[in-house]
């Protein structure tokens, strides 16, 4: 009895030096991260709440109390404003001992979170933002770029509508980073691929009122208008130019950032024939299917946007570097991330390239007459499947520093 009662304390001794071994090399013991996003603005539905429910079911998927990692999630609204947005991060960083930013939606804040990211060595793991300067001349060795960019949104959308006739265009640009990026890669891509640019006009962030930007764009007989905007903008200008009876008068629109929750807003009535870009949708395969049907209950109901599949599969992701590397270092665990390959229920294998983009397939979608649509949310016809080499910048093209100095 006596040798029974040694070993099994022996054995317990020996659990509490390896679980505190493991703790030692995690800053005060505890993993925290930061959900920053938009929670009550025009891009709620799309980040938002959404966001930090795919982020505790990945630190829940992932295991981490069984594993005897503690990991905490704190979350904020930056408004969509970048002084708010740096302000949180540093407070974070400085005071509240957070070792990740994650999600960060808007370019403008993500451009600049993304800065002092890097000045205290900690993780950006962005899902929200779409610029690709994030992976081209802004890179960071302290940030991940998941899910979609501006590049991958102008190559998968842009070219496939040249292709089929749409070689005139006119863009209707939201004024900040991400809109100015988005016209940008999308205008590149329409010259390259024999179309011809005949005009552009920018809106403030959160219009509520498109006439005159749409009566521009209805002068200017392009056939294509590109929206080069997202979330309430998208749907305020889609819904505008329906009463304007813009695409009745031959002229038809480029949602060229177009979310799930935009789709159910509008109603397939007004986004049917929609064409754009996304690398998730819910109902692609019986292991989307599965987390989906998890995540709505968690979210009112409403199906997940691109975005949080994304805040979930780069969580999925960091968590098992931080395990690999035994330390929560911003910049050794981006390092370890970019080691190892990326695999999760919702995009699959993928990996994490020496500039920060997640790699993994995009998919080139239709949206549904209503006469199809067999339920709530069965609103897309996949098109075609854009492989992850494919889907993407090229590596050698984005001007990234960290990329130059190979």
């Amino acid at each position: 009895m006596i040798k029974r009662t040694l070993l099994s304390t022996l054995v317990s001794s020996a659990l509490a030096l390896t679980a505190t071994a493991a703790q030692a090399q995690i800053s005060d013991g505890v993993i925290r991260l930061g959900v920053m996003n938009d929670m009550s603005g025009l891009y709620a539905d799309i980040t938002g709440m959404g966001s930090v429910i795919a982020a505790r079911m990945a630190v829940e998927d992932f295991g981490a109390e069984k594993k005897g990692m503690k990991v905490e999630i704190v979350s904020a609204d930056h408004q969509n404003k970048p002084d708010i947005g740096s302000s949180i991060a540093r407070k974070w960083f400085d005071t509240d001992k957070v070792d990740a930013v994650v999600d960060v939606p808007t370019s403008s804040v993500a451009l600049a979170v993304n800065q002092i990211t890097r000045e205290k060595g900690k993780v950006m793991l962005n899902s929200g933002a779409a610029s690709s300067d994030l992976t081209g001349k802004d890179c960071s060795p302290n940030t991940v770029h998941f899910t979609y960019d501006t590049w991958m949104l102008a190559n998968g959308t842009g070219s496939a509508i040249v292709k089929t006739g749409g070689d005139t265009w006119f863009f209707l640009t939201s004024d900040y980073a991400f809109g100015h990026a988005l016209e940008r890669d999308t205008e590149a891509v329409v010259l390259k691929s024999g179309g011809k640019v005949l005009g552009k006009v920018r809106h403030p962030l959160n219009s509520q009122d498109f006439s005159s930007f749409l009566l521009q764009a209805q002068a200017s007989k392009a056939k294509i208008i590109g929206l080069a905007n997202a979330g309430g903008d998208t749907q305020n200008a889609i819904k505008q130019a329906s009463e304007f009876g813009i695409t009745k008068g031959g002229q038809n629109l480029a949602g060229l950032l177009v979310f799930l929750p935009d789709v159910h807003s509008l109603g397939l009535a007004k986004a049917q024939g929609l064409i754009f870009t996304e690398t998730f949708y819910w109902d692609l395969n019986d292991q989307t299917r599965a987390w989906t049907k998890r995540f709505a209950p968690q979210n009112g109901g409403k199906y997940p946007s691109m975005i949080h599949a994304g805040v979930y599969g780069a969580v999925i992701h960091y968590l098992k570097a931080v395990e690999a590397a035994k330390t929560d270092d911003g910049t050794k665990v981006v390092a370890k991330m970019k080691e190892m390959p990326t695999d999760d229920v919702l995009f699959g294998k993928g990996s994490i390239r020496a500039d920060g983009r997640g790699l993994h397939p995009a998919y080139l979608v239709e949206v549904k007459k209503p006469s199809e649509s067999k339920g709530p949310y069965d609103y897309y016809k996949i098109r075609a499947t854009i492989p992850a080499d494919q889907a993407f910048r090229p590596m050698d093209q984005g001007g990234c520093a960290m990329v130059a100095k190979k």
